[in-house]
């Protein structure tokens, strides 16, 4: 039913998926639950509460699942719930979640976290997510679907970041970006859309058009930010305008990275 190398330590109480590839030297915990067709290569950890989606390939030296890097955190039992088909490269680390933050770290569907990327406790992360080579996301965070992080980059804790937005390499994002956003600058600022990002999705030119109009429309009307975005609200009807206006106004623990 599965392939599981002789020098594996893969706990009997572990639930092992169909056609699984379990490599030399790595480990696999008691609560652990792999789907089927998941690769674990050699010497990768996957341990705690932690349910792999099928598919999905963790490579050497990768750690999945460990207890959250939090000193709240006393022991009690979290979880870390990682979608299908991801790519989890060398020296990824995944935390389970925390109590106070809801118990559970998730991860969607066909991303790709590159070599030494982090994903913090009680983070959420979309389908299609992709953190580039030692990309940290701390606690608490969200990344909605297609979000791409440039290498080197740092999520602060609470931040959200919307569907489609992108990150430049070596940025320190502290404050929520917009879907569609493009942040870049050591300290990250919003420095205009994802137009490639956008194009390469397929989405319509009269689509990219709106959201240039109303990204113009929030950088430079009169009125607050938050002003802004309703009246914003009330004018278009763009969905994917709609879907950024959406973004601002709802609850948010940070505030928003603005136009320049």
């Amino acid at each position: 039913m599965a392939d599981i190398h002789p020098s594996a330590l893969v706990d009997p109480g572990a639930k092992i998926g169909e056609g699984c590839q379990i490599g030399p030297f790595s480990v696999i915990g008691p609560d652990v639950t792999l789907a089927p067709g998941v690769v674990v290569k050699s010497h990768a950890v996957v341990t705690g509460w932690t349910d792999v989606g099928e598919g999905t390939v963790i490579f050497p030296f990768a750690c999945v699942g460990e207890v959250p890097q939090d000193l709240k955190f006393k022991g009690e039992k979290t979880r870390l719930i990682v979608g299908a088909r991801c790519k989890i490269r060398e020296g990824a680390t995944l935390n389970a979640g925390t109590e106070g933050g809801g118990g559970v770290t998730r991860v969607g569907d066909d991303c790709l976290l590159m070599t030494g990327s982090h994903v913090g406790h009680d983070a959420t992360l979309g389908n299609r997510v992709i953190l580039a080579n030692q990309v940290a996301v701390a606690g608490h965070c969200w990344l909605g679907d297609d979000v791409i992080v440039g290498g080197l980059s740092g999520i602060h804790q609470w931040v959200r970041v919307g569907h489609g937005a992108i990150i430049g390499a070596v940025t320190m994002v502290t404050n929520d970006v917009i879907p569609y956003g493009l942040v870049q600058g050591p300290r990250g600022e919003l420095d205009g859309l994802n137009l490639v990002g956008l194009k390469r999705r397929g989405v319509e030119r009269s689509e990219i058009t709106a959201l240039r109009a109303g990204y113009q429309m929030l950088a430079q009307g009169e009125g607050t930010f938050l002003d802004r975005a309703r009246r914003l609200g009330d004018e278009t009807d763009s969905a994917h305008v709609r879907e950024v206006i959406d973004f601002v106004l709802s609850a948010s623990d940070r505030s928003f990275l603005t136009p320049k």
